[in-house]
Protein backbone atom coordinates (compact mmCIF):
# COMPACT_ATOMS: atom_id res chain seq x y z
CA UNK A 1 0.00 0.00 0.00
CA UNK A 2 1.03 3.59 -0.64
CA UNK A 3 0.06 5.89 2.24
CA UNK A 4 0.11 9.65 1.76
CA UNK A 5 -0.14 11.71 4.94
CA UNK A 6 -0.69 15.48 4.95
CA UNK A 7 1.61 16.15 2.01
CA UNK A 8 2.28 19.73 0.88
CA UNK A 9 4.28 21.02 -2.08
CA UNK A 10 5.04 24.63 -2.98
CA UNK A 11 6.83 26.15 -5.96
CA UNK A 12 8.14 29.37 -4.50
CA UNK A 13 5.18 30.96 -2.75
CA UNK A 14 2.64 29.07 -4.86
CA UNK A 15 1.06 25.99 -3.26
CA UNK A 16 0.78 23.11 -5.74
CA UNK A 17 -0.29 20.27 -3.45
CA UNK A 18 -2.27 21.22 -0.34
CA UNK A 19 -2.48 18.86 2.63
CA UNK A 20 -3.26 15.68 0.69
CA UNK A 21 -3.86 12.44 2.60
CA UNK A 22 -4.98 9.18 0.96
CA UNK A 23 -4.22 5.49 0.51
CA UNK A 24 -3.53 3.69 -2.76
CA UNK A 25 -4.48 0.04 -2.45
CA UNK A 26 -2.14 -2.68 -3.63
CA UNK A 27 -3.23 -4.82 -6.59
CA UNK A 28 -5.54 -2.15 -7.99
CA UNK A 29 -5.57 0.24 -10.93
CA UNK A 30 -5.91 3.78 -9.59
CA UNK A 31 -6.56 6.72 -11.92
CA UNK A 32 -5.65 10.31 -11.09
CA UNK A 33 -7.98 12.77 -12.80
CA UNK A 34 -8.77 16.48 -12.66
CA UNK A 35 -8.44 19.75 -14.59
CA UNK A 36 -5.15 20.93 -16.07
CA UNK A 37 -2.89 22.32 -13.39
CA UNK A 38 -4.68 20.46 -10.61
CA UNK A 39 -1.43 18.83 -9.37
CA UNK A 40 -1.84 15.29 -10.72
CA UNK A 41 1.62 14.97 -12.29
CA UNK A 42 3.34 16.65 -9.35
CA UNK A 43 1.60 14.23 -7.01
CA UNK A 44 2.62 11.22 -9.11
CA UNK A 45 6.23 12.42 -9.25
CA UNK A 46 6.29 12.85 -5.47
CA UNK A 47 5.20 9.24 -5.00
CA UNK A 48 7.91 8.19 -7.46
CA UNK A 49 10.52 10.26 -5.58
CA UNK A 50 11.20 12.42 -8.66
CA UNK A 51 9.86 15.58 -6.97
CA UNK A 52 10.54 16.41 -3.31
CA UNK A 53 7.70 17.59 -1.11
CA UNK A 54 7.79 20.18 1.67
CA UNK A 55 5.69 18.61 4.41
CA UNK A 56 4.07 15.29 5.24
CA UNK A 57 4.93 11.67 4.60
CA UNK A 58 4.68 9.17 1.76
CA UNK A 59 5.00 5.57 2.91
CA UNK A 60 5.40 2.65 0.52
CA UNK A 61 4.77 -0.80 2.00
CA UNK A 62 5.44 0.50 5.49
CA UNK A 63 8.66 2.36 4.70
CA UNK A 64 8.91 6.16 4.50
CA UNK A 65 10.19 7.19 1.06
CA UNK A 66 12.95 9.20 2.76
CA UNK A 67 14.31 5.91 4.12
CA UNK A 68 14.26 3.95 0.87
CA UNK A 69 17.58 3.30 -0.81
CA UNK A 70 17.14 4.55 -4.40
CA UNK A 71 18.28 1.32 -6.01
CA UNK A 72 16.06 -0.76 -3.72
CA UNK A 73 13.11 1.52 -4.50
CA UNK A 74 13.78 1.08 -8.25
CA UNK A 75 13.29 -2.67 -7.73
CA UNK A 76 9.98 -1.96 -6.04
CA UNK A 77 8.51 0.97 -7.99
CA UNK A 78 8.77 2.08 -11.63
CA UNK A 79 7.65 5.42 -13.02
CA UNK A 80 7.13 6.41 -16.65
CA UNK A 81 6.97 10.12 -17.33
CA UNK A 82 4.72 11.73 -19.93
CA UNK A 83 7.56 12.67 -22.25
CA UNK A 84 10.22 10.07 -22.92
CA UNK A 85 12.96 10.69 -25.41
CA UNK A 86 16.21 8.88 -26.08
CA UNK A 87 18.75 10.37 -28.42
CA UNK A 88 20.70 7.11 -28.65
CA UNK A 89 19.89 4.82 -31.56
CA UNK A 90 18.65 1.77 -29.71
CA UNK A 91 16.32 -1.10 -30.47
CA UNK A 92 13.18 -2.19 -28.65
CA UNK A 93 15.05 -5.09 -27.08
CA UNK A 94 17.79 -2.78 -25.82
CA UNK A 95 15.16 -0.47 -24.30
CA UNK A 96 13.56 -3.42 -22.51
CA UNK A 97 17.00 -4.34 -21.17
CA UNK A 98 17.33 -0.90 -19.57
CA UNK A 99 14.57 -1.94 -17.21
CA UNK A 100 16.84 -4.60 -15.74
CA UNK A 101 19.52 -2.11 -14.67
CA UNK A 102 18.43 -1.79 -11.00
CA UNK A 103 18.66 -5.57 -10.67
CA UNK A 104 21.72 -6.45 -12.74
CA UNK A 105 23.66 -3.17 -13.18
CA UNK A 106 23.88 -3.73 -16.93
CA UNK A 107 24.86 -7.41 -16.73
CA UNK A 108 22.18 -9.28 -18.63
CA UNK A 109 21.87 -12.82 -17.27
CA UNK A 110 19.60 -15.74 -18.16
CA UNK A 111 16.73 -14.45 -15.97
CA UNK A 112 16.90 -11.05 -17.66
CA UNK A 113 16.89 -12.55 -21.14
CA UNK A 114 13.88 -14.70 -20.29
CA UNK A 115 12.01 -11.75 -18.79
CA UNK A 116 12.74 -9.62 -21.85
CA UNK A 117 11.55 -12.45 -24.10
CA UNK A 118 8.31 -12.90 -22.13
CA UNK A 119 7.70 -9.13 -22.00
CA UNK A 120 8.10 -8.82 -25.77
CA UNK A 121 5.57 -11.62 -26.20
CA UNK A 122 3.16 -10.23 -23.60
CA UNK A 123 3.11 -6.80 -25.25
CA UNK A 124 2.95 -8.15 -28.80
CA UNK A 125 6.32 -6.58 -29.64
CA UNK A 126 8.21 -9.69 -30.78
CA UNK A 127 8.31 -8.63 -34.42
CA UNK A 128 9.74 -5.23 -33.40
CA UNK A 129 12.46 -6.68 -31.17
CA UNK A 130 15.29 -5.38 -33.37
CA UNK A 131 13.48 -2.26 -34.62
CA UNK A 132 14.98 1.11 -33.70
CA UNK A 133 12.77 3.31 -31.54
CA UNK A 134 12.82 6.10 -34.14
CA UNK A 135 11.10 3.75 -36.60
CA UNK A 136 8.12 2.95 -34.35
CA UNK A 137 4.67 4.50 -34.48
CA UNK A 138 3.40 6.44 -31.46
CA UNK A 139 1.44 3.48 -30.11
CA UNK A 140 4.32 1.07 -30.65
CA UNK A 141 6.74 3.44 -28.93
CA UNK A 142 4.47 3.77 -25.92
CA UNK A 143 4.21 -0.01 -25.68
CA UNK A 144 8.01 -0.20 -25.87
CA UNK A 145 8.42 2.16 -22.91
CA UNK A 146 5.81 0.20 -20.96
CA UNK A 147 7.87 -2.89 -21.82
CA UNK A 148 10.92 -1.27 -20.23
CA UNK A 149 8.86 -0.63 -17.07
CA UNK A 150 7.52 -4.20 -17.17
CA UNK A 151 11.07 -5.57 -17.34
CA UNK A 152 11.93 -3.52 -14.27
CA UNK A 153 9.70 -6.10 -12.54
CA UNK A 154 8.27 -3.88 -9.81
CA UNK A 155 5.18 -4.18 -7.64
CA UNK A 156 4.17 -0.58 -8.36
CA UNK A 157 3.93 1.04 -11.80
CA UNK A 158 3.31 4.80 -12.07
CA UNK A 159 2.37 6.27 -15.46
CA UNK A 160 1.88 9.93 -16.37
CA UNK A 161 -0.61 10.31 -19.23
CA UNK A 162 0.50 7.24 -21.23
CA UNK A 163 -2.39 7.80 -23.68
CA UNK A 164 -1.15 11.25 -24.68
CA UNK A 165 -1.18 11.65 -28.51
CA UNK A 166 -2.51 8.12 -29.07
CA UNK A 167 -5.58 7.37 -31.16
CA UNK A 168 -8.51 5.33 -29.84
CA UNK A 169 -7.17 1.98 -31.01
CA UNK A 170 -3.77 2.35 -29.35
CA UNK A 171 -5.32 3.91 -26.24
CA UNK A 172 -7.54 0.87 -25.78
CA UNK A 173 -4.56 -1.44 -26.33
CA UNK A 174 -2.51 0.33 -23.67
CA UNK A 175 -5.37 0.35 -21.15
CA UNK A 176 -6.06 -3.35 -21.75
CA UNK A 177 -2.38 -4.09 -21.14
CA UNK A 178 -2.40 -2.12 -17.89
CA UNK A 179 -5.63 -3.74 -16.73
CA UNK A 180 -4.13 -7.16 -17.43
CA UNK A 181 -0.98 -6.28 -15.46
CA UNK A 182 -3.24 -5.73 -12.47
CA UNK A 183 -5.59 -8.68 -12.99
CA UNK A 184 -3.14 -11.30 -14.28
CA UNK A 185 0.16 -10.27 -12.69
CA UNK A 186 -0.93 -8.62 -9.46
CA UNK A 187 0.76 -5.30 -10.17
CA UNK A 188 -0.38 -2.00 -8.71
CA UNK A 189 -0.87 0.65 -11.40
CA UNK A 190 -1.30 4.38 -10.74
CA UNK A 191 -2.06 6.37 -13.87
CA UNK A 192 -2.72 10.02 -14.69
CA UNK A 193 -5.58 10.22 -17.19
CA UNK A 194 -7.36 13.08 -18.96
CA UNK A 195 -10.03 10.89 -20.54
CA UNK A 196 -12.69 10.45 -17.87
CA UNK A 197 -14.27 7.52 -19.70
CA UNK A 198 -11.05 5.51 -19.77
CA UNK A 199 -10.81 6.07 -16.02
CA UNK A 200 -14.43 4.96 -15.68
CA UNK A 201 -13.93 1.82 -17.78
CA UNK A 202 -10.63 0.57 -16.40
CA UNK A 203 -9.90 2.00 -12.93
CA UNK A 204 -10.83 0.40 -9.62
CA UNK A 205 -10.22 3.61 -7.72
CA UNK A 206 -10.32 7.22 -8.92
CA UNK A 207 -8.62 10.08 -7.12
CA UNK A 208 -9.62 13.52 -8.39
CA UNK A 209 -7.59 16.66 -7.79
CA UNK A 210 -8.69 20.27 -8.10
CA UNK A 211 -6.48 23.29 -7.41
CA UNK A 212 -3.91 21.15 -5.63
CA UNK A 213 -6.37 19.52 -3.25
CA UNK A 214 -7.87 16.06 -3.13
CA UNK A 215 -11.38 16.60 -4.45
CA UNK A 216 -12.68 13.04 -4.14
CA UNK A 217 -11.21 9.58 -3.62
CA UNK A 218 -13.58 6.68 -4.18
CA UNK A 219 -14.58 3.74 -6.37
CA UNK A 220 -14.94 4.69 -10.03
CA UNK A 221 -18.74 4.27 -10.02
CA UNK A 222 -19.03 6.70 -7.11
CA UNK A 223 -16.78 9.31 -8.75
CA UNK A 224 -18.43 9.23 -12.19
CA UNK A 225 -21.55 11.03 -11.04
CA UNK A 226 -22.99 14.19 -12.58
CA UNK A 227 -22.74 16.34 -9.47
CA UNK A 228 -19.11 15.29 -8.95
CA UNK A 229 -17.90 15.80 -12.52
CA UNK A 230 -19.84 19.06 -12.94
CA UNK A 231 -18.15 20.58 -9.90
CA UNK A 232 -14.74 19.06 -10.60
CA UNK A 233 -14.48 20.44 -14.15
CA UNK A 234 -16.88 23.39 -13.88
CA UNK A 235 -19.00 21.94 -16.66
CA UNK A 236 -22.51 20.70 -17.28
CA UNK A 237 -22.10 17.04 -18.26
CA UNK A 238 -24.46 14.17 -18.83
CA UNK A 239 -23.72 10.86 -17.15
CA UNK A 240 -25.06 7.70 -18.77
CA UNK A 241 -25.01 4.08 -17.62
CA UNK A 242 -23.82 1.21 -19.80
CA UNK A 243 -23.29 -2.34 -18.54
CA UNK A 244 -23.58 -1.15 -14.93
CA UNK A 245 -20.85 1.45 -15.44
CA UNK A 246 -21.20 5.23 -15.60
CA UNK A 247 -19.72 7.26 -18.48
CA UNK A 248 -19.64 10.97 -19.27
CA UNK A 249 -20.99 12.86 -22.25
CA UNK A 250 -19.20 16.18 -22.03
CA UNK A 251 -19.88 17.79 -25.36
CA UNK A 252 -21.49 21.23 -25.30
CA UNK A 253 -24.72 22.05 -27.11
CA UNK A 254 -23.61 23.83 -30.30
CA UNK A 255 -26.57 26.22 -30.36
CA UNK A 256 -26.00 27.32 -26.77
CA UNK A 257 -22.27 27.62 -27.40
CA UNK A 258 -22.89 29.69 -30.54
CA UNK A 259 -25.21 32.11 -28.72
CA UNK A 260 -22.75 32.44 -25.87
CA UNK A 261 -19.84 32.99 -28.32
CA UNK A 262 -21.74 35.70 -30.25
CA UNK A 263 -22.53 37.52 -27.02
CA UNK A 264 -18.89 37.40 -25.95
CA UNK A 265 -17.76 38.54 -29.40
CA UNK A 266 -20.12 41.54 -29.35
CA UNK A 267 -18.88 42.54 -25.91
CA UNK A 268 -15.30 42.24 -27.11
CA UNK A 269 -16.02 44.44 -30.14
CA UNK A 270 -17.52 47.12 -27.90
CA UNK A 271 -14.34 47.25 -25.84
CA UNK A 272 -12.08 47.33 -28.91
CA UNK A 273 -14.10 50.12 -30.56
CA UNK A 274 -14.16 52.38 -27.51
Amino acid sequence: MIQVEHVHKNYGNTPIIKDVSLNIEKGKLTALIGPNGAGKTTFLNMIGCLTPFDEGKIIIDGVDTHHWNRNDLAKHLAILKQKNSLNAQITVRELFAFGRFPHMKGKIGPKCRELIKQSLKYLGMEEYEHTYLKDLSGGQLQRAFIGMVLCQDTDYILLDEPLNNLDMKYSVQIMNILRNLVDEMGRTVVIVLHDINFAAAYADQIIAFKEGEKFIDDLSTSVIQKRVIDELFDMNVEVIEHNHQNYCLYYQDRKQFFVHSVQELNEFKKVVNQ
